[in-house]
Parts: C-alpha cells; structure tokens; sequence
C-alpha cells in the first residue's frame, strides 16, 4: 500500500481527501460572506462551481484509489480499532465509519442538487429570484451536511490510519 504525505499508513489520495474536507469549510464560509454581506453572487457562484467540480475529481479518484487499495478495510487493518469477527464483518469505532458514509453520500447529493438547481433557476449573472429562499434552505443543509462530512471524515482517518496498533 503507498503511503500518503501526511505521515500515516493512508494512501495518497486519503491525504488528499483529509487536506479536501480541511479545505472546503473555510471556502464555503468565505462563499457565503461573498454572497449575504458582499452581495457578489457572480463569485459566489463561480467559488460553488468551482468547488463542486473539484470535489467530483477528488472524490472520483478516491473512489477509484480505494477499490484499487482493496478498500477501507483492508487499508485500515492496522490500526486497533479495525476488527473482524466470526461472519468477517469489521468494525471501526462503533459504527462511525457507517456515520461518515451516511453523511458524504447525502452530502453528494444535496450539494448536486443545490448546484445543479441554482445553475438551472438562476438568471445569468446570477442575482436574487423567486428560487432565492429554496436555494438558501438547500444550501443551509448542504453546508451542515458537509460540515458533519468534514468532523466525521477526520475522525475515521484519525482512528483508521493515525492510531495504529503499533503505537
């Protein structure tokens, strides 16, 4: 298994995803000063653009380097909170990685369907419309989401690859 930059026994692409999740709140939190104080919604969207595109590449080449890595599991077998019992089933932290994942896929979905709504009923250059308060109730939840994404995905990275049985 290829170690990643971040000094732990992740792969490339897990480090990538980690510094992602880091990476993403602070620009959503500078997306949303744009758009409620700044009033620049053509930033604004360009910074939401931006980021979901990015986000599909990132996450796309995860997906990919996990199947390629043998998946979580097996990539994560080191570490102490990794366990297999009589069925061959593994755990990490009582169900937290089952948490994460519930999180990132409704948030995939939320954020796409936020995007692609906006992109569809929003006049260009974007400015307030009739759309205005759907897209800012999708938008909360999506944030929250992400946000729920971010803490949750370091907490598997941490408990999967930085705590290992070595130690």
């Amino acid at each position: 298994m290829a170690d990643g930059f971040l000094g732990t026994s992740a792969s490339i692409m897990l480090d990538v995803v980690l510094c992602s999740l880091l990476l993403v709140i602070p620009l959503l939190a500078f997306s949303i000063y744009l758009v409620r104080w700044r009033k620049n919604y053509v930033w604004h969207k360009r910074v939401q653009v931006t980021l979901g595109l990015v986000l599909l590449v990132v996450v796309s080449l995860f997906e990919i380097d996990m199947r390629l890595q043998g998946g979580f599991w097996e990539m994560a077998k080191d570490s102490p909170y990794v366990a297999e019992d009589g069925d061959g089933w593994k755990f990490i932290f009582p169900g937290l990685l089952y948490v994460h994942l519930t999180f990132s896929i409704s948030t995939v979905v939320l954020w796409a369907a936020t995007l692609i709504l906006a992109l569809w009923q929003f006049p260009n250059p974007p400015h307030p419309s009739a759309f205005s308060p759907t897209h800012r109730a999708m938008a909360w939840i999506a944030v929250c989401d992400m946000v729920a994404t971010a803490v949750t995905g370091v907490m598997v990275y941490y408990f999967g690859f930085w705590v290992t049985g070595s130690e």
